[in-house]
């Protein structure tokens, strides 16, 4: 069975930092990509950063570059994203999830499993 389960967000200041994790259960991350995708009330949810451990590779929504960081623990199952400088568009719920299609899939139908999200809200 797979499970995943999020952890690490909160409540932050403008230019703020938080760590979320996502252990993952049931499955090998390394075979798949493993994503955080966010979404707000009202908004369609937005692929954050992906990453494909097996191949080295990662990706981030522009929006992020140079302050978000994904980063993955094979021994932990495990994938994290460290977020820096973080602003108050940066506040929606936090999902990670999984999918079987090469590169690094923008569509939400090509993603199976989901965790429940953790929240994270950034003050100005």
């Amino acid at each position: 069975e797979v499970h995943f389960v999020e952890s690490g967000g909160g409540s932050v200041h403008a230019g703020g930092s938080l760590r979320l994790s996502c252990a993952a259960s049931g499955f090998n991350f390394d075979d798949y990509a493993i994503a955080w995708w966010r979404q707000v009330p009202g908004k369609e949810r937005e692929p954050v950063s992906c990453i494909r451990s097996g191949e080295g590779r990662t990706w981030y929504v522009p929006s992020v570059k140079g302050r978000f960081t994904i980063s993955s623990d094979n021994a932990k199952n495990a994938v994290y994203l460290q977020m820096n400088s973080l602003i108050p568009e940066d506040t929606a719920l936090y999902y990670c999830a999984r999918s079987a299609a090469a590169g690094f899939p923008g569509h939400l139908s090509l993603w199976d499993y989901w965790g429940q999200g953790t929240q994270v809200t950034v003050s100005s």
